[in-house]
């Protein structure tokens, strides 16, 4: 697969190679509130996959999860998504929505990994 816009493709290669070591919860969050661009989505979308295949070798937790992961399944993570996006009106709620459409999108992902 081929780099596009100088990043490098999202399987562990190159740019992707940076976010192997763990990342806490907060660094995941300041890499969604960072997004404001295609580049700066596909860096957190590269640390959201990093941190999926971790929880992966996590056990699962009394509530259902793994680490932070509460949705196993692509048809659980696309509902949890499309349900976060109905009831906070894809980000409108609380407030204010990100003007940046790669955030929105960044945020949608975000909101696949735990919501209910």
């Amino acid at each position: 697969m081929a780099a596009r816009n100088g990043t490098a493709p999202c399987r562990f290669g190159g740019e992707a190679s940076r976010w192997q070591n763990h990342m806490s919860e907060s660094e995941l969050l300041d890499a969604l509130e960072a997004v404001t661009d295609e580049a700066s989505f596909i860096r957190f979308a590269q640390a959201l996959l990093v941190e999926r295949r971790r929880s992966l070798l996590l056990p699962l937790g009394p509530d259902g999860f793994r680490g932070a992961w509460a949705n196993d399944s692509i048809e659980g993570f696309l509902d949890a998504a499309l349900a976060w996006a109905e009831d906070a009106d894809f980000g409108a709620r609380p407030g204010p929505q990100s003007s940046h459409p790669w955030q929105l999108f960044a945020s949608f992902l975000w909101a696949g990994r735990s919501y209910e």
